[in-house]
């Protein structure tokens, strides 16, 4: 080992390995946040939605035009009514990513805002020991 590897550590360098500590931290949150807003789950469950609304939307205008057992336009109906809920649901998803985007922009934010205090604070550091 050199003696620069036995010196014990300065306060500034544990304060950099405290701030890395605890950026390795802040990463592996923000990770697990990430994983459980959504992934293939979701993406499936949204396939699976969509195909069974095209299926009932199907159906019900195959029925219209085989045989007269509906009323007429029922799958013009149904087909509004569907849509109008798919338009609802992706205002709702729109809401949450919308949402997740301010909190991580606020969260940049809170960030920069500390790292700028501290770069004031190490400034102040360096020009009163140059004093």
């Amino acid at each position: 080992m050199t003696s620069e590897e036995k010196r014990p550590l300065t306060e500034m360098e544990k304060e950099l390995i405290q701030e890395l500590d605890d950026f390795k931290k802040e990463k592996e949150r923000v990770k697990k946040i990430l994983g459980s807003l959504g992934g293939t789950k979701i993406a499936r469950r949204d396939k699976m939605i969509n195909m069974a609304f095209a299926v009932v939307v199907l159906g019900f205008f195959i029925l219209e035009l085989t045989t007269h057992f509906l009323p007429s336009f029922v799958s013009l109906e149904v087909g509004l009514l569907f849509l109008s809920i798919k338009i609802i649901w992706m205002m709702n998803s729109a809401h949450k990513v919308n949402h997740f985007q301010f909190w991580i922009l606020n969260s940049i934010e809170y960030k920069v805002n500390q790292i700028d205090r501290k770069v004031i604070n190490i400034e102040k550091r360096i020009h009163d020991l140059e004093s």
